[in-house]
């Protein structure tokens, strides 16, 4: 199914799309996804989308649901198209994916260093519970993971 919004529209991720979101992350990410990390997110049937601006992909997520929590595993927008609100859609759009499938609740991990995205969740409604001591790597070693958490 894909959904339009204004000029966007989300549409499911396919394997035919990873040359593109492989070419994202790598622009991205110190330390990105591999193509199997996408490939074995799809043959699980997590929800992978695409968010598009008229023809032109601009993001992309990674989300899984199990009863009724959803845990968002990749989001990323393209770096020429950020700073215009295209990651707030992305995650309405999947916040709104997981009320429609009764989803209660909503978890993440993010990068203290990624102040960009603490701020978008916040705005959205995450609060931290936790943290995931080293959990990610990084240049000097080891990151620590803050664990957020919104009701829906």
């Amino acid at each position: 199914m894909t959904t339009t919004v204004d000029t966007l529209r989300f549409a499911p991720m396919e394997k035919s799309n990873l040359d593109w979101v492989m070419a994202q992350e790598a622009r991205l990410h110190a330390f990105p996804w591999t193509r199997q990390n996408f490939t074995d997110s799809l043959d699980s049937g997590h929800s992978c989308h695409l968010m598009y601006d008229g023809e032109s992909p601009v993001a992309y997520a990674v989300a899984f649901r199990v009863l009724d929590e959803a845990h968002l595993l990749n989001l990323s927008v393209a770096s020429n198209e950020q700073g215009r609100g295209f990651g707030r859609r992305l995650l309405e759009f999947l916040m709104d994916e997981a009320r429609r499938s009764d989803g209660r609740q909503y978890f993440l991990e993010v990068r203290p260093s990624n102040t960009r995205a603490l701020a978008l969740y916040q705005r959205a409604g995450f609060v931290e519970i936790g943290r995931r001591t080293r959990y990610y790597p990084s240049p000097g070693g080891r990151e620590d993971a803050i664990v957020m958490r919104c009701c829906l």
